[in-house]
C-alpha cells in the first residue's frame, strides 16, 4: 500500500479530531483495521474510502490521489464573491407588528389597528409606532399586489404623491394620494381601477407607506 495514502488517511482522521478507535466506530471497522491502513499494511477498498471521506469531511479524490482540494467546497461557497465592506453601512433591524389586512381595492373595514397577527423584522424605519399590513386586492399592482406586506410609519408626514394608508369615513384603503386644498385624490396604480376623490374633513388619517415587502 502507498505510504502516501496511509499518510492522507491519518491526516484526514486528525483533521476531524478523531482517534483511531473513534474513526473505526464511525465507519464500522475494527480499530486494528484503521491501524493497518495508517501503517500502510492494508489498502481500504472503494467502499471504505468513500466512508472515510464522508466521515472526515475530505474529498474522495484527494484521499485517493492527493490531488485537488482536501476539503469539499459547497456550490454556494464557490459562487460567493467578497464585497468591499467599507462601501456599505450597517443596517439596524427592527421588529414591527403585523396587523390585519388593508384593502388595495375599494375602501373597506379590514384594518383594525388594535389587532396584531404576528411580528416581522425589517430594516430601521425610525418610527417606534411603525407597523405592517397585508394588502388585499390589486388596485396598486404591479407595485403592490395582493398578499404583499407594506410597512406604515405614522411618524413620517405623507405628502402629495406618496403611497399611503388612508382612513375615510372609518373605512381604509391604500392608494397614492394627491393632496389638494379641500380634497384628496386616492389614485390607484392599476389602470383598471378608477381614482376616488374624498373630502379632507372625512379623512381620519393619512399614514405613509415606507416599505413594500413582496410575496414570493
Amino acid at each position: 500500500m502507498s505510504t502516501k495514502l496511509a499518510r492522507r488517511i491519518r491526516e484526514a482522521r486528525l483533521s476531524k479530531g478523531f482517534d483511531q478507535a473513534k474513526l473505526a466506530a464511525k465507519i464500522d471497522v475494527a480499530t486494528r483495521t484503521v491501524q493497518r491502513w495508517e501503517n500502510a499494511e492494508q489498502v481500504p477498498d472503494s467502499n471504505f474510502l468513500m466512508r472515510l471521506a464522508r466521515m472526515t469531511g475530505v474529498t474522495a479524490h484527494w484521499l485517493l490521489t492527493g490531488e485537488g482540494d482536501m476539503f469539499a467546497r459547497t456550490t454556494m461557497e464557490r459562487k460567493v464573491v467578497p464585497l468591499p465592506t467599507n462601501r456599505y453601512k450597517r443596517v439596524e433591524l427592527v421588529t414591527v407588528p403585523l396587523l390585519s389586512s388593508v384593502p388595495g381595492g375599494a375602501p373597506n373595514l379590514y384594518f383594525h389597528a388594535d389587532y396584531v397577527e404576528k411580528y416581522i423584522t425589517v430594516d430601521n424605519v425610525n418610527d417606534t409606532n411603525a407597523f405592517a399590513l397585508v394588502v388585499k386586492g390589486n388596485s396598486m399592482a404591479p407595485r403592490i399586489e395582493d398578499g404583499d406586506v407594506i410597512v406604515v410609519s405614522p411618524k413620517q408626514e405623507a405628502r402629495s404623491g406618496d403611497i399611503s394608508v388612508v382612513r375615510v369615513n372609518e373605512e381604509d384603503t391604500v392608494k397614492r394620494v394627491k393632496i389638494e386644498a379641500e380634497f384628496i385624490q386616492l389614485v390607484p396604480l392599476n389602470p383598471e381601477y378608477e381614482p376616488m376623490v374624498v373630502r379632507k374633513k372625512d379623512v381620519s388619517f393619512i399614514w405613509k407607506v415606507v416599505r413594500v415587502i413582496k410575496t414570493l
